[in-house]
């Protein structure tokens, strides 16, 4: 369900941003020649109007044809008083923004959609989950190997409660996951309860290497070189459930909101990170520096795709790329959709038209970033996709 979740989302999330730009043209008198969906050849298309509607063959994107927006297109006399260059200041705006927002206002309505169904995730201080000791999830080997994990060779299942071990009652998950991490190797007795009946399932713990983390703030540590502090650690291999609130109809509303401010900061961070990583990245993928792509990393829709996974986890992924996209189209660089809105603040500012000649390296440079992180974001999905 995820992956067929994921799929129609990225469709419709396309769908919907480049309707916003054609519904604020048409509802402004401007004349659109061609709204497709994908680039590329021509798979199908048919005319309504003086609008052509089709279907083009990389469906990695979409676009509206408004004319008067190129500023280099010769428009016919008749049909200069629809084009995009003579509309005021406030009509631009609304046209190249609309788009825009439809990201954020999607986002808002899936975040504010999963809130009511699944709950919320409650945190503490840090932003760190409150887990609970029912089980949400069991690995299938331990980290970086083939062998199965304890937690599947004991038959743990997800939905049990962990409620003792080696006899002794279990309050918290803090107090489990403490326990496993200090007894690596050893063979050690677990209580559970199943469905309201108690078993006892016996599981000898792997030891594994792990990040050291801060025990307050929860960050991974790192030396005075900048490298990650390790230690070893014993491994049972299960994830736990995190307590959850139900804000209501009302509450979820500032909820929601904070969440989306939240995901809005972590996309300017990495969109930033990539921005000035894509040497790294270029570097890595050559060379095959794994490290690298563990921070900085392009995901196409092929890789959506394939993370996609329980359909609260989807939806939400599919919220955070809404964001992350709209984060990226409002970069007042043209050609994306922000660049426009700054050329039409500049001409509404100064009084005139800037020299748009002076803008295409600029816009060349984006269009070469954008396509290369694309072109990264495929070779990788199909040779090296995220486990």
């Amino acid at each position: 369900m995820g992956p067929f979740i994921m799929i129609v989302g990225v469709v419709l999330m396309i769908v919907i941003h480049e309707g916003g730009h054609f519904i604020a043209a048409k509802s402004f008198g401007m004349k659109a020649t061609e709204a497709f969906f994908g680039f590329g050849p021509r798979i199908w298309s048919t005319t309504r109007g003086e609008t052509e509607y089709g279907i083009k063959a990389i469906p990695f994107g979409g676009y509206v044809r408004i004319i008067g927006m190129n500023p280099f297109e010769e428009i016919a006399p008749e049909d200069e008083g629809r084009t995009y260059r003579v509309a005021p200041f406030w009509k631009k705006s609304v046209v190249v923004l609309a788009g825009i927002a439809s990201h954020f206002v999607i986002a808002f309505l899936i975040l504010y959609f999963v809130g009511l169904v699944f709950g919320v995730v409650a945190r503490d201080d840090n932003g760190t989950a409150t887990r609970t000791t029912e089980i949400a999830a069991v690995s299938e080997t331990v980290p970086n190997t083939t062998d199965a994990s304890p937690a599947l060779l004991a038959g743990t299942l997800a939905g049990d409660v962990i409620v003792s071990i080696e006899g002794r009652p279990v309050a918290t998950w803090k107090e489990f996951s403490d326990f496993t991490a200090a007894n690596g190797g050893e063979t050690v007795r677990i209580g559970v309860e199943r469905e309201g009946t108690g078993l006892e399932l016996t599981a000898t713990l792997a030891t594994v290497e792990r990040p050291v983390r801060d025990p307050v703030t929860g960050q991974v540590l790192v030396d005075d070189d900048g490298e990650t502090i390790t230690e070893m650690a014993g491994f049972f291999g299960v994830v736990s459930e995190a307590e959850r609130t139900y804000p209501g109809l009302v509450g979820m509303i500032p909820e929601t909101v904070s969440q989306v401010g939240t995901a809005i900061i972590q996309s300017v961070q990495g969109l930033w990170s990539m921005v000035v990583g894509f040497p790294k990245l270029v570097i890595a993928i050559f060379g095959g520096d794994d490290q690298v792509l563990e921070t900085v990393r392009p995901v196409s829709p092929i890789g959506l795709v394939q993370i996609a996974g329980p359909i609260e986890s989807t939806l939400q992924l599919l919220a955070l790329v809404n964001i992350f996209v709209g984060v990226l189209n409002f970069v007042p660089l043209y050609p994306l959709d922000g660049g426009h809105f700054a050329v039409a603040g500049y001409e509404k500012v100064t009084g005139r038209a800037p020299n748009i000649e002076k803008l295409l390296p600029v816009a060349a440079v984006v269009f070469v970033f954008l396509v290369s992180l694309g072109l990264m974001g495929v070779y990788l999905d199909i040779f090296d996709p995220i486990s």
